[in-house]
């Protein structure tokens, strides 16, 4: 898979992978998200991601709605605790009217007060429909309430008294505090000469002022086991489990992901779905997921059943948890692990917005960005005794913390 580089005077560094194909995907990517909040800030580098198209110095809202849908193309943004990112999908030949836009607003968003009041209207009726999705709104307290103290356990969405509160200043500042250009990353995937593209990103991206990032993220260190339930008033019970895991330096997070994706992955013939749905018809939905931040980690097991199954589903899920802490995996059942997530990642890098996006992050993060041949070698060389080790640390009993709604 080929790669081309450039990195911009003041910091910004763009990547682009060359295809043919008439649809094109491209946007920025900034090492910048909710964790990177005051306590009085809270909410606010996510509603940031809503405001920044609500104007510009030469455009209004409807203008910059307009701008792709146009042509026929997509504007989007998202953003996680360590992540804003503003990107779009085009016909090819749009790639200057696309990335023009994506520097207008995320450089130029003037914020008018009129448009920030309605926006908080919008990101309040947010934050009260994940209190009508329990399944996604455990995930949000789980990591609240394993990271307890720490910024970085904080839901991005904020509080209303948080949302309401903020001011225009209060966003011009967490910008000028937060958005450094040696933290920037244009990602582009589509059929467009690279040197062309250098000079479109030079244009529209090459005049802003270098900010370099001096200050340092606080890792998180106060992890303490803990079980919580809350009520909810749900008809299902809903229940997470976890425990702090690997960062995203650490060489162990890939046979992590290979564990992940054995317990309770998108397959179907992962062991909690073929025990807990396939075999006993407990539980719709069960699945284990891994998220890691650039210090800490993720690893947790969500499942929601009847509240009459819920020790028992507790139950068969520590089991399962126990036998990959106990029981080294056969080489057959090892082989079938690495050719499933070895599937898994080729399909994944056939959806080329997905590409652009994994690529951008990748380079972010590490300067650089892994072949499929050297990620699959990475998984390759996984053993059976690595992953007993990464279960007994992770999947320990006496470190897991459980969240359930009743």
């Amino acid at each position: 898979m080929v790669f081309e580089t450039h990195t911009l005077s003041n910091g910004i560094r763009l990547i682009h992978r060359p295809v043919k194909a008439k649809v094109a995907h491209c946007g920025i990517i900034l090492n910048t998200g909710s964790r990177d909040e005051k306590e009085e800030e809270w909410g606010i580098a996510h509603f940031i991601e809503h405001v920044v198209f609500k104007g510009t110095s030469k455009r209004k809202a409807y203008h910059i709605l307009s701008r792709m849908e146009d042509v026929g193309g997509e504007l989007n943004a998202y953003t996680t605790k360590e992540e804003t990112c503003v990107y779009s999908t085009f016909l090819d030949k749009d790639y200057k009217r696309a990335l023009e836009l994506i520097s207008d607003i995320t450089f130029n968003s003037v914020f008018p007060e009129k448009e920030l009041e309605k926006e908080k209207e919008i990101v309040l009726d947010e934050i009260n429909s994940y209190k009508d999705s329990p399944s996604e709104l455990i995930f949000d307290d789980f990591e609240e309430l394993i990271f307890k103290q720490d910024p970085i356990g904080r839901n991005i969405l904020g509080t209303p008294k948080h949302i309401k509160a903020f001011k225009r200043d209060d966003i011009l500042n967490f910008i000028q505090n937060n958005y450094h250009t040696d933290q920037m990353v244009i990602s582009s995937v589509g059929n467009i000469e690279f040197k062309k593209l250098v000079k479109i990103v030079e244009k529209y991206f090459g005049h802003i002022p270098e900010n370099i990032r001096t200050n340092k993220r606080v890792k998180p260190n106060s992890y303490i086991p803990r079980t919580q339930t809350l009520i909810k008033k749900t008809y299902q019970r809903h229940c997470i489990l976890g425990n702090i895991a690997y960062d995203l330096n650490d060489d162990r997070r890939i046979p992590l992901s290979l564990l992940t994706n054995i317990l309770g992955g998108p397959g179907m013939n992962s062991r909690l779905n073929l025990t807990l749905r396939e075999k006993h018809g407990l539980a719709y939905n069960i699945e284990s997921n891994y998220t890691p931040y650039a210090d800490t980690g993720v690893f947790s097991i969500y499942f929601g059943t009847d509240k009459e199954y819920l020790d028992r589903c507790l139950s068969l899920i520590y089991k399962e948890m126990n036998l990959l802490c106990t029981k080294k995996l056969g080489a057959g059942q090892l082989r079938r692990a690495k050719n499933q997530m070895i599937g898994q990642i080729a399909i994944s890098s056939e959806n080329n917005e997905n590409l652009m996006l994994n690529v951008g992050k990748s380079f972010l993060l590490y300067n650089r960005v892994d072949s499929l041949k050297e990620i699959y070698e990475k998984v390759e060389i996984i053993t059976a005794e690595e992953l007993m080790e990464v279960a007994n640390e992770i999947l320990n009993k006496e470190r897991l913390t459980t969240l359930m709604y009743k």
